[in-house]
């Protein structure tokens, strides 16, 4: 499997063109840079007025021209070939561009592509603008991660989703599977408000999505359409209009890989429009803790450095509870590449969950090493995660259930702070299971 980072961005105040961009007639990938990657900080003080919610990127990360020009800078283009017994021999590309139309990574497009010997497909496109990016006198811009609208769409078809049965007991032997093909669209917008309210942002989005299901392709797993023939007949095919919005109170000093700071929010998904007129919503509360500690494997970098090497433990809690008719598939769940990492995705299933995380995140290698010229790996880390969780029939029931448990490993690597991979080994009482993925799980 291989995951492609999505890079997380209206200007605060304006700078005249002329005086803000930098038209260079050779291009050097290591200005505003250390030739180890080390990036010096700036005032941005000067700039912005809570300077701690903006990301600094250097001029050396903004190489002009068009898409092949800034081939493996701001522009990536991987093809990839992977194999399984269950959807056969796949081949797929993953494009992305991280400075979409040249406009000082303003804006963001990617296309991930991919189709199997045995027809398990994706196509998926995905693009996001930056609703406050400023430009930087002495050159390189200034992004505020949290303001952004975004748009995506595609159609996919896996043949190997998961379904174990509704509820808390369910057994790892009643695995079954299940084909899901999935045409969607959807629109979002995000915005952290000014003045003294800066810390709080908001959340609205749209999305529209047709499922079609039929008998799946895991091995030695029983068929969905068998062994719970009433929840899959109502399920297939379906269709979902939903309506989301949320609000949290955010002060972490990054939304990708944040090191210090604290969320609290709410979320509030409803699916107003559904097959045979049903309705249905989901509602979630959610919070983070972020505390530096000092390094294990490294000094910390220095108070001049616009993002320092730094470990962190992070906390993670989170709770959600349906209400109303969803079909099956859209119920909440635990397990997969985010909470419950060592459970399959879609082990545990109903209309309650919640979930406790904390993670001991470490920086290895704090200053990576360079595979080019214009490209390096920033760093390598690891993370070592506990958690704990749950699913009930409502929330009043969550203490009289058993409590799963998951641990595991984490392996990290960034291309810069806001593209981190990871590949995550997690154990639990049904065995290993690894998942591999762009972006943190909290």
């Amino acid at each position: 499997m291989l995951l492609l980072f999505a890079l997380p961005v209206e200007a605060e105040t304006s700078v005249p063109a002329s005086a803000a961009v930098e038209k260079e007639v050779v291009y050097d990938p290591y200005r505003g840079m250390d030739q180890n990657g080390r990036i010096p900080s700036i005032d941005k003080a000067a700039l912005v007025t809570k300077p701690e919610r903006w990301r600094y990127i250097p001029a050396g990360r903004l190489k002009p021209g068009g898409f092949f020009e800034r081939f493996l800078v701001s522009s990536f283009l991987l093809p990839f070939f992977f194999a399984n017994s269950a959807v056969g021999a796949g081949l797929g590309v993953a494009i992305t561009d991280i400075d979409f139309r040249a406009q000082r990574r303003r804006e963001f497009l990617g296309a991930f592509l991919s189709h199997t010997t045995e027809g398990q497909q994706s196509y998926v496109l995905r693009w996001r603008r930056w609703l406050k990016h400023l430009e930087v006198p002495t050159g390189g811009v200034l992004q505020e991660e949290r303001s952004f609208v975004s748009a995506g769409g595609g159609y996919r078809k896996t043949l190997t989703s998961r379904f174990f049965g509704i509820g808390p007991s369910t057994k790892e032997s009643q695995e079954t599977s299940y084909t899901d093909q999935i045409a969607f669209l959807e629109l979002g917008l995000s915005k952290s408000l000014e003045g003294s309210f800066e810390d709080v942002v908001l959340e609205l989005d749209v999305r529209g999505e047709h499922h079609w299901l039929s008998r799946g392709r895991v091995g030695g797993a029983g068929q969905t359409d068998r062994e719970f023939p009433g929840l899959f007949a109502e399920a297939d095919p379906y269709a979902l209009g939903w309506m989301g919005g949320g609000i949290r109170w955010d002060t972490r000093d990054s939304q990708r890989n944040p090191y210090r700071g604290t969320v609290l929010g709410g979320r509030v998904d409803a699916a107003l429009l559904q097959s045979d007129w049903n309705r249905g919503v989901i509602y979630q509360l959610f919070g983070d803790q972020l505390i530096p500690v000092p390094g294990l494997f490294h000094d910390g970098g220095d108070v001049g450095e616009e993002h320092p090497p730094t470990d962190t433990i992070a906390l993670h809690l989170e709770s959600q509870l349906s209400s109303g008719n969803l079909p099956f598939f859209e119920r909440p769940t635990l397990g997969g590449s985010r909470v419950l990492r060592g459970y399959i995705a879609g082990r545990w299933r109903d209309d309650a969950a919640w979930a406790a995380a904390t993670e001991y995140r470490v920086w290895v290698l704090p200053r990576g090493f360079p595979i080019w010229r214009y490209l390096r790996i920033e760093r390598l880390g690891l993370a070592l995660f506990y958690e704990v969780g749950g699913v009930a029939e409502n929330g009043l029931k969550f203490f009289q259930e058993r409590v799963r448990q998951s641990y595991g490993v984490s392996a990290r690597f960034t291309i810069e702070r806001a593209a981190i991979f990871r590949a995550d080994f997690g154990f639990s009482e049904d065995g290993m299971n690894f998942t591999a993925g762009f972006g943190l799980p909290f």
